[in-house]
């Protein structure tokens, strides 16, 4: 294992359990080139989960593709890391339970989606812009609006009393 700080090949491990889902084994490591710890995941190798891209496409569902997309959402940004870890979860979880082991990017897309928009409004919206692919000002206009009407419906309800 290499280490993600400096390179070095060698590491020892420290500590060793089972993920909390019990799918997994979580290993903290140490580099002996510079003493850094890290933490590394170790997964049964199964048949791969696919999402069907929006050509038709399939492609091997990434859950470090799908955290990627969500921190470059998030950037500068006062979400938790935790948080982005839950979504990526919750993706997974949802490839997983298909019964045909795939499903359509566009509904993985749209459950990240309602996730980020219940967490940081402006992260949605990027997000959005990105895997929308909006063609224009108008449909990000749209979308902006969208999001404020519901805003303001809220704001037109007022406290429950």
């Amino acid at each position: 294992m290499r280490c993600p700080y400096c390179g070095f090949a060698q590491d020892r491990v420290v500590d060793s359990r089972e993920s909390k889902e019990a799918d997994a084994i979580r290993r903290r490591r140490e580099c002996e080139g510079c003493n850094k710890r890290f933490t590394t995941y170790e997964r049964i190798d199964e048949i791969p989960y696919m999402v069907v891209k929006k050509d038709g496409r399939r492609e091997k569902f990434d859950r470090q593709k799908v955290l990627s997309g969500l921190l470059h959402a998030c950037e500068k940004r006062p979400v938790p890391a935790a948080a982005l870890e839950r979504i990526v979860d919750e993706t997974e979880a949802y490839v997983v339970d298909s019964a045909e082991r795939e499903r359509s990017t566009s509904a993985v897309g749209e459950l990240i989606m309602s996730r980020l928009k219940e967490i940081d409004t402006v992260a949605y919206i990027r997000f959005a812009s990105v895997y929308r692919d909006f063609k224009d000002v108008r449909e990000f206009k749209a979308e902006l609006e969208e999001l404020l009407g519901g805003r303001d419906t809220k704001k037109a309800k007022g406290p429950k009393a």
